[in-house]
């Protein structure tokens, strides 16, 4: 048997588009003589459309374009992942499913049993829960069908929930002879290889090969990897797909092929997500330039790169808004990264607008002294210009913040996208010097220079905050792991007092960040989407 494994990447409502793909992946199917087609999770509707699955119109479309794809199926097994009513009987009015095809004929459905409501998933909002584990016979062979979370639970790697049944456990007891996983895992940094675990763990229970296949592509702040995977009965990696791109996985179990070891990059995956997040966001959105401001520092310069690797130097406009306290390295360095990367800069100096703030204020402030709210003025002038320059040429904003700044800042907000938003100060020295592996993009001086807002004479990031190893630790280990701050003081060998200063911060940044514009989720807790923490509490 000659199974195909179809890592698509579908746009979140584009029926027509989806099908398409659907149509083309089955027809690829047949010219390379497979016999079993296994697409991700909700691929006609892509994963995960959020309240468009309340719209009925939305999912007779579905329901439509399925109908048209069935015809297509013939000579082959099918597995299409779309959400379906559940008849009007149920708690929920819908199923996560999968169609179950052959021979050009749709022989039935099988519906996802465990629904995640935790971190970024939201599924027991929409959907009413499968009730049963199904084998499909084709070819001599007892197929299983499961959906993403519907195995995660027997490796019980999911510490926010238990759920009553497990499917793995269920389908022990029918002996399958192949299992079938239609995925729409979203990624986060080493997430290849927690599922690698978590499905061999299933592969060597059922003690049958297993065929895993996700989505891939950037959908609003989810990205998804692909990274398909073909396990044998041992729950040995066999095959693996590409990671951030479409990719076919031809799997022939009628081979014997000796295990290969994943082949793992974080590093490189990081910054292949950022890039497919900010060239999806662009291309599903219909944006056709972008736009940044270059400060001499590392962020912009790391958000500058990702840019262009992501639309081409000719779709990015970068901006230098030196202001009186500029360096001049500062501006060099834009000049010579832009000029590295090919793309067009302009030099808009904020001086005169800064003065007349200045002058303006003047008799107002003038018993006070210069502090924060001068700084906060150069950076409100610069995003003023930025959004000039923008709504002038029609290119959207990018925000080039980092996740440091945004946990215990209020940081630069201007922009309508923020590729680092979810990337520690750590990180992107990490990703820099990853760019810079096959000859110097980022000018060294830029990656060597102590970080700073440059917003009053000699000013460093350390003057307000922590050396980046220290408050990025706090971060990863209170945000991501979620552990309490007694745990966090001892396992990074800081004082309990700083570690609850620090936190305090996070939380009172809390509002500023309802602020932000839409960003990239790249761990496995970033302060957008799966994070709903209370603006107004006492408990923290």
């Amino acid at each position: 048997m000659r199974i195909l494994a179809a890592q698509l990447n579908p746009t979140i409502g584009d029926v027509e588009g989806n099908a398409q793909k659907v149509i083309s992946a089955l027809d690829r199917a047949r010219r390379q003589k497979a016999d079993v087609v296994v697409f991700p999770e909700l691929t006609l509707s892509g994963y995960c459309p959020d309240d468009l699955l309340l719209d009925s119109r939305f999912i007779d479309a579905i329901f439509q374009k399925l109908e048209e794809i069935v015809p297509h199926t013939k000579g082959l097994f099918a597995a299409i992942g779309l959400p379906r009513s559940s008849g009007g009987k149920k708690e929920k009015l819908l199923y996560n499913s999968v169609a179950v095809c052959a021979d050009g004929k749709l022989l039935g459905f099988k519906n996802k049993t465990l629904l995640p409501t935790y971190d970024v998933f939201d599924e027991r909002r929409y959907f009413e829960p499968g009730e049963e584990e199904i084998l499909w016979e084709y070819m001599g062979r007892r197929i299983a069908v499961t959906i993403c979370e519907d195995v995660w639970q027997h490796a019980k790697s999911v510490g926010y929930t238990h759920y009553a049944r497990d499917p793995v456990l269920e389908l022990k007891e029918k002996r399958p002879d192949l299992v079938l996983n239609l995925s729409g895992s979203p990624y986060s940094y080493g997430r290849n290889h927690t599922r690698l675990s978590v499905f061999s763990k299933a592969a060597k229970t059922l003690l049958c090969p297993l065929i895993f296949c996700n989505q891939v592509g950037g959908n609003d702040q989810l990205l998804f990897d692909g990274y398909s995977f073909y396990l044998n009965e041992k729950g040995e990696l066999i095959q693996q797909a590409k990671g951030f791109i479409e990719d076919d996985l031809i799997v022939d179990l009628s081979t014997h092929a000796c295990p290969s070891p994943p082949d793992e990059h974080p590093t490189k995956d990081l910054y292949s997500a950022l890039v497919l997040g900010v060239k999806d966001y662009f291309h599903k959105q219909g944006f056709k330039q972008a736009l940044l401001g270059l400060s001499g520092g590392i962020d912009s310069a790391l958000a500058l790169c990702i840019a262009v690797d992501a639309l081409g130097s000719e779709s990015v406009l970068a901006l230098t808004l030196p202001s009186r306290y500029s360096s001049k390295g500062s501006v060099a360095d834009s000049r010579n990264l832009a000029k590295n990367l090919n793309v067009e800069l302009i030099e808009v100096p904020i001086e005169p607008i800064f003065k007349s703030y200045l002058d303006l204020l003047k008799e107002s402030f003038r018993e006070s002294p210069l502090d924060l709210t001068e700084q906060n003025l150069q950076s409100r002038i610069r995003a003023m210009i930025l959004m000039a320059y923008s709504n002038q040429y029609g290119a959207l904003l990018l925000n080039t913040g980092n996740k440091s700044e945004l946990a215990t800042l209020y940081g630069d907000m201007a922009g309508g996208f923020a590729p680092l938003h979810d990337v520690t100060k750590r990180k992107i020295y990490e990703l820099a010097r990853f760019i810079n592996e096959k000859g110097e993009i980022i000018p060294q001086a830029i990656i060597d220079k102590a970080p700073s807002a440059e917003l009053k004479p000699n000013q460093k990031d350390t003057d307000t905050l922590p050396p980046y190893e220290m408050l990025d630790a706090v971060i990863e280990d209170y945000i991501e792991e979620r552990l309490p701050v007694e745990e966090i003081a001892k396992r990074r060998k800081l004082e309990l007092e700083f570690v609850k200063d620090l936190v305090h911060k996070i939380h009172l940044a809390e509002y500023k960040r309802r602020q932000a514009p839409l960003s990239l989720r790249v761990t496995l807790k970033a302060f957008n989407r799966g994070r709903q923490i209370p603006i107004v509490q006492k408990w923290i």
